[in-house]
């Protein structure tokens, strides 16, 4: 009987952490069709975790820490538990509040490492999602080359797990076209959407099938990689 209860034992529970800007972020119904990755990603898992989206609209590194949205997480964190890293739309923009310099993006993505490895938890480092700017010649145009090298590098300094949803989603933007890729971002026409009377066009962000993409990326390359919460993702179930 012991060794049946502990076959059968429940997985340990935990906690995926999701810490990043609006392209991550869960939407408040107003801004629908508007889907940050995030809102999908909870999905993927079985019962054994539970994600956490802390992702907030506008924030660079430096706000997220500034306005104390880090320090519920860091406290919450246990041994054991994933913190998804994914900054950079906000921090680069210079004429932004957000902005954030090269140098303290850096040391904010190594602070986040640092303190989730000070807690057991393990961290993964994500470049920013591609925005969708195609030059006349039908070529993406890459528009976060500086700080995803920056990503990239605290990565392979800090011996880090990274997704680098930059190139990844680059390639499916390009592989989709310019008009086809329109179908990922809020792209709407006046009187299509009652949150948009007016229509919008933006390709920043993602609508529910493009934050669908997203997070499906981010899923293979956890696959791809062995990352150790592949073992947790849900699998079919066989029937009978």
């Amino acid at each position: 009987m012991g060794l049946m209860s502990f076959l059968v034992r429940e997985r340990e529970k935990i906690t995926v952490y999701l810490i990043g800007d609006s392209t991550m972020s869960i939407k408040e119904t107003r801004h629908y069709p508007e889907t940050g990755w995030g809102m999908p990603f909870v999905y993927f898992f079985d019962n054994s975790v539970k994600v956490e989206n802390h992702a907030k609209n506008g924030r660079s590194t430096r706000t997220f820490i500034e306005e104390k949205l880090w320090q519920p997480v860091t406290s919450s964190m246990k041994a054991g538990d994933y913190l998804f890293i994914q900054f950079g739309h906000n921090d680069e923009v210079s004429n932004k509040k957000s902005y954030t310099t090269e140098a303290d993006y850096v040391a904010n993505l190594e602070r986040f490492v640092s303190e989730a490895r000070k807690k057991k938890v393990t961290p993964i480092l994500i470049t920013p999602a591609a925005r969708r700017k195609f030059l006349p010649d039908g070529k993406l145009e890459s528009t976060h080359e500086v700080y995803s090298n920056l990503v990239r590098s605290v990565a392979q300094k800090q011996k880090v797990a990274l997704i680098d949803l930059d190139r990844k989603s680059q390639e499916l933007l390009q592989k989709l076209g310019p008009e086809a890729s329109k179908m990922l971002f809020v792209h709407l026409q006046p009187e299509e959407h009652p949150n948009y009377p007016q229509g919008k066009v933006d390709d920043t962000h993602f609508n529910e099938l493009g934050a669908r993409e997203m997070a499906q990326i981010v899923l293979a390359e956890i696959k791809a990689q062995k990352l150790g919460l592949t073992e947790r993702i849900v699998k079919p179930e066989v029937k009978q």
